[in-house]
């Protein structure tokens, strides 16, 4: 089975002393179980390996009794070392303040427990992170999955890697694309939105965030203000609440409404977004095209191409932390700006959209950045920027 590179992380960690929580998150069906299952079965520590997904949201209680079982275990077993791994906890209301207690109970007693905690959103796992466990974890932060990773363990070629994303559960089915819209639907965004997010955030309006996903996730590489959005949207919140339901799907990691980018933070927040999915098989999912239809359709396949470049830097940005905008003045544009230290890189990409552009010009004669290139037609292939490391484009 493949090994994500995250892998080699957490099986270094989980064979040190016991120090610190490993919290693993990331967006929901991208192998976090699977990894961890992946390391328990290479180390040679006993372990128990649990779940809250059927657990009341109110049983905090439960995880006591789990933890209650853990050391149970070592003291009959006369464990010297052992592992307890807890899976979507943050479905259960206030645990970090329960697992805070038991941590500590156990450093206190020097109980060798070290202990794994899984959630299925950076955003619903760093609200209780930063409630109560401040400076008890490490945070291994997993990503949808990238070009090389799809191409090396399921053979995806750049065009199938564009259209049908990173999603390793909906590979077997590319070739019904009825069905594997159906799967996207049903098993990744309706559970992403419904379980992830309403069953454990306050949201007035449910349905206006549902159809705001969906809008957004179709305008993926292009600019559209909320305002515009309102007027199609059925259940009509107000801009702010708007803005609000975008933040917590950029937390997500589903949906990003990029800023443009600017030499002061008033320009950037109130500028009209850019939408921009983090996993272009849900700009697919969603959209009235098809694979072959979007691929022999330059300006159409262009879209998907930019939206895969963006999913690309999006998920980079969380990963090694930089900002990522785009540029517009007038009709030129630079469909991406990274920003990491005060240092910026111009990136656009040119596969069939456009013919005339002379945003990266003007955009390095106003804002001197580090790098500016081209990525497509005549410029840095698109294969080759997707199997990029882009944290050497700050070092270079």
């Amino acid at each position: 089975m493949y090994k994500r590179r995250h892998f080699i992380e957490l099986k270094s960690r989980l064979l040190e002393n016991r120090n610190k929580i490993q919290v693993l998150s990331g967006p929901r069906q991208i192998g976090k179980s699977t990894l961890v299952k992946q390391v328990l079965k290479e180390i040679d520590i006993p372990y128990l390996l649990v779940s809250a997904d059927d657990v009341s949201s109110n049983n905090s209680n439960w995880i006591t009794e789990t933890w209650s079982t853990a050391r149970s275990i070592m003291k009959v077993k006369k464990y010297d070392v052992f592992i307890l791994v807890i899976d979507e906890i943050h479905k259960i209301k206030n645990w970090s303040e329960t697992v805070k207690k038991e941590w500590d109970a156990d450093t206190f007693n020097d109980l060798e427990l070290r202990v794994v905690i899984l959630g299925s959103s950076r955003l619903l796992i760093r609200d209780g992170l930063t409630e109560s466990l401040t400076g008890r974890y490490e945070l291994i932060r997993m990503s949808h999955w990238s070009y090389d990773e799809m191409r090396d363990a399921f053979g995806f070629d750049l065009e199938h890697y564009i259209y049908y994303g990173g999603y390793p559960g909906g590979v077997s089915l590319i070739n019904n694309e009825r069905r594997w819209r159906q799967y996207m639907k049903d098993s990744i965004i309706a559970p992403a939105i419904e379980k992830d997010i309403l069953m454990t955030k306050v949201v007035y309006k449910p349905q206006l965030m549902r159809q705001l996903f969906d809008i957004g996730c179709t305008y993926s590489g292009e600019e559209i203000s909320l305002t515009k959005l309102l007027g199609q949207l059925q259940d009509a919140g107000n801009v702010t609440t708007l803005a609000n339901y975008m933040t917590t799907l950029n937390e997500s990691h589903l949906l990003c409404g990029m800023q443009k980018y600017a030499n002061d933070n008033a320009r950037k927040y109130n500028s009209i977004p850019k939408m921009m999915v983090y996993n272009t098989a849900l700009l697919s999912a969603l959209s009235n095209s098809n694979f072959e239809k979007t691929l022999t359709t330059p300006k159409v396949w262009g879209r998907w191409v930019e939206s895969a470049i963006g999913s690309y830097l999006l998920n980079k940005a969380d990963e090694l932390d930089f900002k990522l905008y785009y540029w517009r003045e007038n009709n030129n544009e630079v469909d991406f700006v990274l920003e990491q230290n005060k240092q910026c890189i111009a990136i656009e990409v040119k596969s069939g959209k456009r013919t005339t552009n002379n945003g990266i010009s003007i955009f390095s004669n106003k804002f001197q950045p580090r790098h500016s290139f081209i990525v497509g037609s005549d410029g840095f292939p698109v294969e080759e920027f997707l199997t990029l490391d882009i944290e050497n484009l700050f070092e270079l």
